[in-house]
């Protein structure tokens, strides 16, 4: 046996495992060791367990880990199971019905699945299953050929299918979700039926520090990148996130995560987030009054960080374009750009910078799709153009960051972006000076005082204890 071992690793010869390697002939050793001393001390049963094993076909051994070394955070979980014997008195049925198990495991939908391919990823090898799949009419308008939806199946030791579920959001203001399920049955067949459930809205805390940009960040401490767009906006009057973030800042957040039967779905509201920046702490806490219809965000004293005017009207976008004279790259010549470009992709959401109402929504000359809005203060007015698509009316109230279209190339353009202007009494003004010069909201009421004081100090305790984590998880 030492000698078979040897030889098993000597043709294992990758040099990055050698710590492996050695690890396994000393585990390997100490095992030959232990099994020679029950040997000799209990020779009648270790025949009789050996003949159990045999009996039940070794089924104990249901899964294999990876040994390549490219995978080095390969999570390992030990399972242990009673093991009978004929020793004991266990009948030959006892012995077969020893490794009845049923094994989970999840996974999201590819827009390329097909039932195979999905059941296969899935550890799952069944026929019958597939089949089933492949003809349903529910499985098949509302899992395979969708990209994104959280899939779970139950299967049992020899991996045929006994429970699929899928479940998803059908849009971003649903408080539902929908949850698909494939089932089988006593007698092998399967069934399937749509339901719908009440999301669950649980608090998540986590951090990160700057090694890149914002979003590497967030990514690697596995924050949902709608968190990293709110905290960007929540900041942006404090913090230019597209030139002045520093390596080494650090961040901690709280955020809702709204799930449907324990699996996180989508990420909700930041509630609140501390961001170290070039020396300087920028906080801020999400606060609604009780009865109160509409919230907003303040720092831990209870200023509100709520400007009359949203930084950008896309989120992390790229300012193709400023207001001042340029070469028009259709007309051909010199004149004023009167507004601000911002390069995107087609189908960018875009929102309204301010709370007013739609004065204009639909097509007009040289700006394709566009959307006109009238702001509180009715000398003030903005403009959306070359929208791709319109999701707003003419009349219709709107508040501020609430998504009125999407970006494209419609009317007068050469590709892809939103043209968006400010006009004060008519006249064209600046934008971005405009927008920064917007004047704060309000604090927070002195009636409200005690109770955002105590949501305060919660907030503060959860921070500490994200910060903590991040910290922890970096070392």
């Amino acid at each position: 046996m030492p000698t078979l071992i040897g030889v098993w690793l000597w043709l294992y010869t990758d040099p990055r495992d050698i710590v492996l390697k050695d690890r396994l002939i000393t585990a390997g050793n100490a095992l030959l060791a232990r099994l020679s001393l029950l040997v000799q001390n209990h020779p009648k049963r270790v025949t009789t367990g050996l003949a159990a094993m045999l009996l039940t076909g070794g089924g104990a051994a249901f899964a294999v880990a990876s040994l390549d070394s490219t995978q080095q955070d390969v999570q390992v979980r030990t399972i242990t199971q009673p093991v009978a014997s004929l020793a004991d008195g266990s009948t030959l049925a006892d012995l077969a019905d020893l490794n009845h198990f049923t094994l989970f495991r999840s996974d999201y939908t590819r827009s390329t699945d097909s039932a195979e391919s999905l059941l296969q990823r899935m550890g799952i090898a069944d026929p019958v299953a597939s089949s089933f799949l492949r003809s349903d009419d529910m499985v098949r308008q509302h899992m395979l050929g969708r990209a994104g939806r959280l899939v779970s199946a139950e299967a049992s030791n020899d991996h045929q299918l006994q429970k699929l579920t899928a479940r998803w959001i059908l849009n971003d203001e649903s408080e539902d979700f929908q949850r698909l399920v494939v089932e089988r049955d006593a007698n092998g067949q399967f069934s399937s039926k749509v339901e719908s459930a009440p999301l669950t809205i649980n608090t998540r805390l986590a951090g990160g520090v700057i090694r890149s940009s914002l979003f590497a960040a967030t990514d690697a401490a596995f924050i949902p990148d709608s968190v990293a767009v709110q905290m960007a906006d929540v900041l942006s009057g404090s913090i230019d996130f597209r030139r002045s973030l520093r390596k080494e800042d650090r961040f901690s957040v709280v955020y809702e995560s709204l799930e449907a039967d324990g699996e996180p779905l989508r990420a909700g509201r930041l509630l609140s987030v501390e961001f170290h920046n070039n020396g300087k702490t920028h906080q801020a806490i999400w606060y609604q009054p009780e009865g109160s219809s509409r919230g907003n965000y303040y720092d831990l004293d209870g200023r509100s960080l709520r400007q009359a005017y949203m930084a950008s009207p896309v989120e992390f976008s790229r300012v193709s374009s400023g207001f001042a004279m340029r070469f028009h790259p259709i007309q051909k010549t010199w004149k004023a750009h009167l507004g601000t470009d911002f390069a995107a992709p087609t189908g960018t959401k875009v929102r309204t910078i301010g709370d007013g109402v739609v004065e204009f929504a639909g097509v007009q000359n040289g700006f394709g799709n566009v959307v006109f809005i009238k702001h509180a203060n009715t000398a003030h007015e903005t403009v959306y153009a070359h929208l791709s698509r319109i999701d707003v009316k003419k009349g219709q109230t709107v508040a501020q960051g609430q998504t009125i279209g999407a970006v494209g190339s419609t009317g007068w353009a050469t590709g892809p972006h939103l043209h968006f202007e400010f006009r004060v009494n008519g006249k064209h003004q600046d934008p971005q000076v405009v927008m920064a010069k917007a004047a704060a909201e309000a604090p927070v009421n002195r009636q409200n005082e005690a109770a955002f004081k105590q949501l305060s100090a919660q907030m503060r305790m959860q921070l500490d204890s994200a910060a903590t984590i991040q910290q922890a998880s970096a070392q």
